[in-house]
């Protein structure tokens, strides 16, 4: 099985993981509400990652491929798969092949909130694949023509388009 065929039933695994706690944990989070919390909700592809200044977003390269989820619920799951050819030498992948993979790939579920006064969404993680703490992610956000969404957090500026 290629990495790529990996990412891909990873997402999968993951947008059933989200559908789950929509059904099952819908009283567990207050679900957003407002206009903006409506135009949210639904599945995004990821159309470009570039930082504040124009710039290809190095780690992803120029075209990364990735899904963002925001269900009514509350709940929402991200993944991010950079834009590279990653190698796979035998049946298992050695310890370097797996750090070549999982660089600048991003994934995690949990909630979300919205500050539609301050255009802020964030992201309190539940899980993710990224080491360190899970923690939350505020990311501003606009809503572009074409159906498009524009996240901003840290040096980055994410463009995704609704998955119709």
């Amino acid at each position: 099985m290629r990495i790529q065929d990996v990412a891909i039933l990873g997402t999968l695994s993951s947008l059933v993981l989200c559908a789950i706690l929509n059904v099952y944990n819908a009283n567990a989070q207050t679900p957003p509400t407002g206009e903006d919390a409506k135009r949210l909700f639904g599945m995004w592809r990821l159309v470009s990652i570039t930082t504040k200044d124009g710039k290809i977003e190095p780690t992803r390269g120029a075209n990364p491929k990735g899904l963002i989820y925001y269900g009514p619920s509350g709940h929402m799951i991200v993944q991010i798969s950079p834009d590279r050819e990653r190698k796979l030498a035998g049946p298992k992948p050695t310890g370097e092949e797996a750090l070549v993979a999982l660089y600048g790939y991003t994934a995690y579920f949990g909630t979300y909130t919205i500050d539609e006064k301050a255009r802020i969404v964030k992201h309190n993680q539940w899980g993710t694949v990224q080491p360190g703490p899970v923690d939350s992610r505020d990311r501003a956000y606009e809503f572009a023509p074409g159906d498009r969404l524009i996240l901003k957090g840290g040096n980055s500026v994410l463009t995704w388009e609704r998955v119709k």
